[in-house]
């Protein structure tokens, strides 16, 4: 057993070793002698003289420590300086960044623009609304409507909102209808009628623009009822889905198109 003035051996093991340099003489004056120079050592010039180096060289020292660089070429092999180029050319200080056309394939062609107003507490709110309709005159084409403070605000919204309100039309190799639809939207009733080669779209309004941009050559158009435009494009939209191709029709009744005409 261990009195109490004995101390814990593994404390002390734990406690490191402190030295203590003790000279003789403290006011005695210590030299340094540094080493001696090895045979054929050559002094290394200072680092802010000699020739600078190229660009070519820092990149190249570069790639050596830290592999190649970006090329300045994305995944998708778009150029990004080209495309900051593009951006400074666009929008400069002070002025609004352009936005540019989407480039799908579909033709945009407005219908109507019209002010509408809004009486709110404070006075009236002056809006303006656009119905545009997009097409790639190859069967595919779409209404939308958009509202905005501007005229220019509105016509994108239409344009987007019709773009997701695409629908295929059928056609058949003289462009025209398969046969004969009507369709109603509210008030509005639309009439077509298929037509010969060489007829050309016989409609007015609304009709004319959705059958010119879904592709269609021959045909006959006939709005019945309220003179809306945006009923009366709807309107086309709803006539157009009721058609369907003779294929369709004879796959669904499993019978040959020959035989088509028989059922």
């Amino acid at each position: 057993m261990r009195g109490e003035g004995d101390e814990c051996p593994r404390a002390k093991a734990n406690e490191p070793e402190t030295l203590f340099l003790v000279s003789d003489d403290p006011e005695e004056e210590v030299t340094y002698d540094p080493p001696e120079v090895p045979e054929g050592f050559v002094e290394p010039p200072p680092f802010d003289e000699g020739p600078e180096e190229t660009e070519d060289e820092i990149a190249a020292a570069y790639e050596e420590l830290y592999g190649p660089a970006y090329s300045g070429v994305s995944v998708l092999g778009n150029d990004i300086y080209v495309m900051d180029s593009k951006v400074k050319k666009i929008g400069g200080f002070g002025s609004k960044v352009k936005k540019e056309k989407i480039r799908d394939g579909f033709e945009e062609r407005v219908v109507q623009v019209r002010r509408v107003t809004k009486v709110v507490k404070g006075g009236k709110q002056l809006h303006f609304r656009a119905i545009v309709v997009v097409g790639d005159k190859q069967g595919q084409v779409g209404v939308g409507v958009g509202k905005a403070k501007e005229v220019i605000g509105a016509v994108q919204k239409s344009a987007v909102n019709a773009r997701r309100n695409i629908i295929s039309v059928p056609l058949t190799k003289y462009s025209t209808f398969p046969h004969r639809a009507d369709g109603d939207y509210g008030a509005a009733k639309v009439m077509l009628r298929p037509a010969s080669p060489g007829t050309g779209v016989i409609a007015g309004g609304a009709v004319r623009i959705v059958l010119e941009m879904a592709g269609v050559e021959n045909a006959l158009g006939k709005q019945l009822g309220s003179n809306n435009a945006l009923n009366n494009a709807r309107a086309t939209v709803v006539a157009v889905q009721k058609m369907r191709q003779f294929s369709e029709v004879a796959a669904d009744r499993g019978v040959p198109m020959e035989e088509l005409w028989k059922h």
